[in-house]
């Protein structure tokens, strides 16, 4: 099915262009399943497995592990695999219009049920890795992946997987027989344990506080076996890990507690995933609390290759909807400060709840704050994902009661039916996938937003008051002239708008309650940028541009001014163009695109093109002594070591966990096999005072990890 649906796309995309006709949007090539780089105009649906439907009985687990009456929400309850393809066959995935499933990790996991607090506890989440190359067995075999795979990508569905290679199984260094004391497999392979750890495989500098960043990534979290990936063991591990189940047809891929393991060694791990046979997009978990900004959350989604969920539009969403202890004016700063915090907005994954926080269906509370949240998700910038069971209005705070089995499967609610129509504009306008977001009326219970891409428009208007209507007027927008229905055709007592010639809506009144889509799709005949992605790569790999508008003849496509056309580009179409990154100098070129006939596209700013392959190599200088308020960084001869560049230095540097004051260290992605030349710099504010002596040299490995230790020169 999976390559007879790729012949149809194929099909489908040749008579268009022999034929000039219009095509469903799922033949479009930035909204196909084989597009795995770019999510922008899919839907994710995250399922914990255990949780959803159990298709299969055979393969529940025996004896303590499993409750067959539900009660214990720590236990398995049964779902798997099959019961996830039954779902997509039986039409209620695919109605409701979910583009993309994220599941549980699918590796194997302990079977150890291990006693908390007098409560028997077991690793039905997926969290619990034992073998990173093999199945958990609770939730099918490689026979029962592969379908899911297959079924999924018939059906234009993909499949992004949990990976959490931070840790194993929760471990007691004192206490060998405690579980199965982190142990990790390879393929069945014993390669140690957290007591029996000759390899250097785990990290033992006890559980972390969470005080500082570092702290929280070379410490256990919690009581779980922390991994080393300063090893060259881990490092291949998990690299060939993945790789096998990329090579299985994963479409993306979800990092748990990015937050906990080095940033540079997840650089250079999701480097060589976008260099490989089958990249993927990729997100990360690192959580922010209520009204919490981080730069280093910033700095990662930036600097790492790796796209997060967006915890900080989440937590204002709850705010806003949920819990009314902000107003709609709050969530529009929040949408306009982080589209200027973060570099690919669009990329990051939004959501109002998941597996780590309450549900946000209040129990005993209506129901339009959660259809409103959904509503502004589906057509606000970023990926949207929903939580299995929120079209449902499950309830349940704190794990594990926001993890209860899947409580029906109505295809009648008002929340299923918001996502069943909100969804398929995602593939069909591209304001919604790829617009900037601009607020066009805004008081503390409505807002009312216009996302637009060249003459595509969306128009969204959400009243949060269920007591209260508003009257609007000195409403302008985008649109073009004309009436324009609801989308949602009503069913959150939205209404029809008139808009003149000039912008200018007609003055209505919005509902209490009342939500609105109204929407313009165009033909765009000139080009415009909408996603490129992945957003990192050397020369050489392939990269795919979105957009609308580039037409069905080859023209060229720029990297800063150097200019790739020929064999350099791999296709062309009118929404998307692959193309391979030139031989150019390593940084952030902006990326452009020029038609057959000469137009010229807005430019992509912030592609990072890397030096070569890289590898992880810790770095530390010794004897760097400092004033308070003063920290070290890194600079070097390459870009990933800033270039020289004092404002582009690697850092600040750690100095308190694998080495002490006034040693400091830095795990950092490097290009491979290279010659390095490097500094250190203290740096206070606008103080940077430069390391004496000449420049310091490592030739980084061909692969792996390195470490390099140097003193500091007066």
């Amino acid at each position: 099915m999976k390559s007879q649906f790729k012949r149809l796309t194929s099909l489908a995309l040749s008579l268009s262009l022999a034929l000039g006709i219009s095509l469903p949007a799922w033949a479009s090539s930035d909204t196909s399943v084989d597009n795995k780089v770019n999510f922008s105009t899919d839907v994710i649906y995250q399922i914990v497995t255990d949780r959803f439907a159990d298709g299969d009985q055979a393969n529940n687990p025996a004896g303590d592990a499993f409750s067959g009456d539900r009660s214990n929400l720590k236990l398995y309850f049964g779902g798997d695999w099959q019961g996830i393809i039954d779902k997509i066959n039986d039409g209620y995935l695919t109605g409701m219009g979910v583009t993309a499933l994220w599941i549980s990790q699918p590796v194997e996991n302990i079977t150890s049920v291990i006693k908390y607090s007098g409560v028997n506890n077991t690793s039905y989440h997926g969290y619990w890795a034992r073998d990173f190359k093999q199945t958990n067995d609770a939730f099918g075999d490689f026979v029962d992946f592969q379908n899911l795979i297959d079924t999924a990508h018939a059906n234009n569905i993909k499949v992004v997987i949990d990976f959490a290679p931070n840790h194993t199984s929760p471990a007691d260094r004192d206490n060998p027989g405690f579980a199965e004391n982190g142990a990790l497999y390879d393929n069945g392979a014993l390669l140690g344990t957290y007591s029996n750890d000759s390899a250097g495989l785990f990290h033992h500098n006890g559980g972390t506080d969470f005080s500082t960043i570092e702290d929280g990534i070379y410490k256990n979290l919690y009581d779980l076996a922390d991994i080393n990936h300063n090893n060259n063991t881990i490092d291949a591990y998990f690299k060939t890990a993945i790789d096998l189940w990329l090579d299985m047809g994963v479409d993306g891929i979800r990092f748990d507690a990015v937050k906990h393991m080095p940033f540079g060694w997840q650089k250079s791990f999701v480097s060589s995933i976008y260099g490989g046979d089958h990249p993927v997009f990729t997100f990360g978990e690192w959580y922010l609390g209520t009204d919490q900004i981080d730069g280093d959350n910033i700095k990662f989604a930036n600097e790492s290759g790796m796209n997060l969920l967006d915890f900080e539009y989440a937590q204002e969403v709850r705010e806003v909807f949920r819990d009314k202890t902000e107003t709609m004016k709050d969530l529009y700063t929040v949408l306009a400060s982080t589209e200027s915090q973060y570099d690919h907005i669009n990329n990051m994954v939004t959501f109002i709840d998941n597996h780590d926080m309450d549900r946000f269906q209040v129990a005993g509370a209506g129901t339009r704050a959660t259809e409103q949240a959904l509503t502004l998700t589906l057509t606000s910038r970023g990926v949207p994902a929903i939580y299995y069971g929120t079209e449902q209005y499950m309830t349940g705070d704190g794990d594990p009661n926001n993890r209860a089995m899947m409580t029906s499967f109505n295809t009648g609610t008002t929340a299923y039916k918001v996502i069943q129509t909100l969804a398929p504009l995602r593939k069909s306008n591209p304001a919604i996938a790829y617009g900037t977001t601009t607020e066009r009326w805004v008081n503390n219970d409505v807002l009312i937003f216009e996302r637009k891409f060249g003459s595509s428009v969306a128009l969204v208007a959400i009243n949060r008051s269920t007591s209260a209507s508003y009257p609007i007027s000195g409403l302008l927008s985008s649109l073009p002239a004309g009436t324009y229905s609801d989308e949602l055709g009503g069913l959150l007592n939205g209404n029809s708008i008139t808009v003149g010639s000039s912008g200018a809506v007609t003055n209505f009144t919005l509902a209490a309650g009342g939500t609105a889509v109204w929407e313009y799709t165009a033909s765009e005949t000139s080009p415009a940028i909408g996603n490129v992605g992945p957003t990192m790569g050397q020369p050489g790999n392939t990269v795919t541009i979105d957009g609308r508008g580039f037409g069905g003849t080859a023209g060229t496509v720029y990297f800063g001014t150097t200019a790739v056309a020929g064999s350099g580009i791999v296709s062309w179409e009118d929404t998307q163009i692959k193309v391979l990154v030139p031989n150019v100098t390593a940084g952030k070129p902006g990326v452009s695109v020029k038609t057959s006939s000469g137009t010229a596209s807005n430019t992509f700013t912030s592609f990072n093109v890397l030096t070569d392959d890289q590898v992880t190599v810790r770095f530390l200088v010794n004897q760097a002594a400092t004033d308070y308020g003063t920290n070290v960084y890194l600079v070097g001869n390459v870009a990933e070591l800033g270039s020289w560049d004092p404002d582009e230095a690697v850092g600040p540097m750690y100095n308190q966990v694998i080495a002490k004051y006034p040693t400091w260290y830095y795990d950092v992605s490097v290009p491979a096999g290279k010659k390095l030349e490097f500094k250190f710099i203290k740096s206070n504010g606008s103080t940077v005072t430069w390391e004496g002596g000449g420049n310091h040299t490592y030739t980084t490995p061909a692969s792996g990890v390195g470490t390099v230790t140097v003193d500091w020169q007066n």
